[in-house]
């Protein structure tokens, strides 16, 4: 009994340890970062693209910080964002003509992109299709990108918006288009049979 105890003190002293020890290496790589002029968020994000996302300090990061983020994080970064969007700057028919341009811009480079790649390595057209709409929702990321964006002065507040909306459309509509695409899903009829083929009698 005492040693099973001893065990899990140690793998909470363990956690926290790990915990802490991401928590320093991302501030380490942000001020390293913003220090030699790249915004800090990259370094961060580089740090995160290194450590194996298998590994076991990467596990015990997400298992005691993904309810954090989720709750109280994410819902505060996206109403921050929605508050810099400015819609009432699209007023003419030229600007809704212009955001719809680059919603088609966008959707053609990833999704067109994607599918040529898959095509060329000889994936069929409808699940060809199907990747380069997965491929095509922009999210997180991108926002966290034009955030930064503005704040440097790179793009103005009315791209941004349209920007923002680009980004909506294209996340939101992943979903409904992909499952237009694969009404039939070949590939979970093929499991099904499969198994069915090799369970035994």
């Amino acid at each position: 009994m005492k040693a099973r105890v001893k065990e899990i003190k140690g793998g909470k002293t363990d956690g926290e340890g790990a915990l802490a020890t991401i928590a320093v290496a991302i501030l380490v790589s942000a001020l390293v970062t913003e220090y030699i002029g790249i915004h800090a968020i990259f370094g961060a994000f580089l740090l995160g693209a290194v450590i194996p996302h298998d590994s076991r300090v990467a596990r015990e990061a997400t298992h005691r910080l993904q309810d954090v983020v989720r709750i109280m994080f994410l819902p505060v970064f996206f109403a921050f964002t929605g508050m810099r969007t400015e819609f009432g700057l699209l007023t003419t028919a030229g600007d809704l003509l212009f955001c719809g341009l680059i919603v088609l811009v966008a959707t053609v480079g990833k999704f067109g992109g994607t599918v040529i790649a898959a095509r060329v390595t000889g994936v069929g057209l409808r699940d060809s299709a199907a990747l380069g709409i997965l491929m095509n929702p922009r999210g997180l990321v991108e926002l966290i990108v034009l955030n930064i964006g503005l704040d440097l002065g790179v793009i103005s507040p009315r791209l941004f918006t349209l920007l923002v909306i680009m980004a909506l459309v294209t996340t939101f509509a992943t979903t409904p288009v992909f499952d237009l695409i694969l009404k039939k899903r070949p590939w979970r009829v093929e499991e099904t049979a499969r198994a069915a083929v090799l369970q035994p009698p």
